[in-house]
């Protein structure tokens, strides 16, 4: 199994860069789509948009609908869930009737479940409710193995200027334990850094990937490489588990 993990959007059409982050998610769902063999899906790890706004959505459900693949997304902090809901709700993997962005899709040999961390304020939360939730997708199936998405990083990211991306520790403590009891976790991968980060959760690997939204993206490129949006692709082997990779979207700005 093969997914391509894009991050971090901030689609907006305010601000002085509108376009250019129009662009990187544009040029990175043309380079996926290139991809041979193409990914079996695509999953957006949150701040889709920068305001929540209904038209920032539209222009990004215009933009990922061109994907050959497809799409699943979270709510990061940036994220409105009531605007995030009725912008994907055509896709039908949204659990209608709950107040949280998290949902589990069962059609592919790995597992997957979105997780909701998005809080009032910009670090996540993961509350009782969430983790009863989990707990229920976790429990719907035995045998497959999983992979988990969150928005904020559920383990401690020694890259960047603050370590810890939960609200307190208890919440993310909290996340990590029910992770680790599943006993069928195989990969944890985020975003929320906006730089590219590893680690663990107990002993399941966990990345975060960088933002694709090139002037808010975190960490040393080369001059050639900073206005190139970079995404990761995740490729799964039931012996191995997963192996990543870091791709720069070859396409060029019109």
């Amino acid at each position: 199994m093969i997914i391509a993990q894009i991050s971090d959007t901030h689609i907006a059409l305010d601000v002085p860069n509108a376009d250019q982050r129009i662009s990187d998610l544009a040029l990175t769902v043309a380079d996926i789509n290139a991809l041979d063999p193409l990914p079996d899906a695509i999953v957006h790890t949150g701040d889709i948009v920068h305001n929540g706004r209904q038209d920032e959505y539209a222009q990004a459900v215009a933009i990922l609908a061109k994907a050959r693949a497809p799409v699943y997304v979270l709510a990061g902090n940036k994220d409105n869930r009531t605007n995030l809901r009725e912008a994907f709700s055509a896709s039908g993997y949204l659990v209608p009737d709950f107040d949280f962005i998290q949902y589990a899709i069962e059609r592919y040999p790995v597992r997957l479940i979105a997780l909701d961390t998005l809080s009032s304020g910009n670090k996540g939360a993961f509350c009782r409710e969430r983790l009863r939730h989990l707990t229920d997708l976790v429990e719907a199936e035995t045998a497959k193995p999983i992979a988990v998405f969150t928005h904020h990083p559920p383990f401690v990211v020694t890259e960047g200027p603050d370590q810890i991306h939960f609200q307190n520790r208890q919440a993310m403590l909290r996340l990590r334990s029910a992770l680790h009891h599943s006993g069928r976790v195989v990969a944890v991968f985020s975003g929320h850094v906006h730089r590219a980060a590893s680690g663990h959760v107990t002993d399941i690997p966990a990345m975060v990937m960088p933002a694709i939204a090139t002037t808010l993206r975190h960490g040393q490129y080369p001059a050639h490489l900073k206005s190139r949006p970079v995404y990761q692709v995740h490729r799964f082997d039931p012996i191995w588990g997963f192996t990543s990779e870091t791709r720069i979207a070859r396409f060029q700005r019109l």
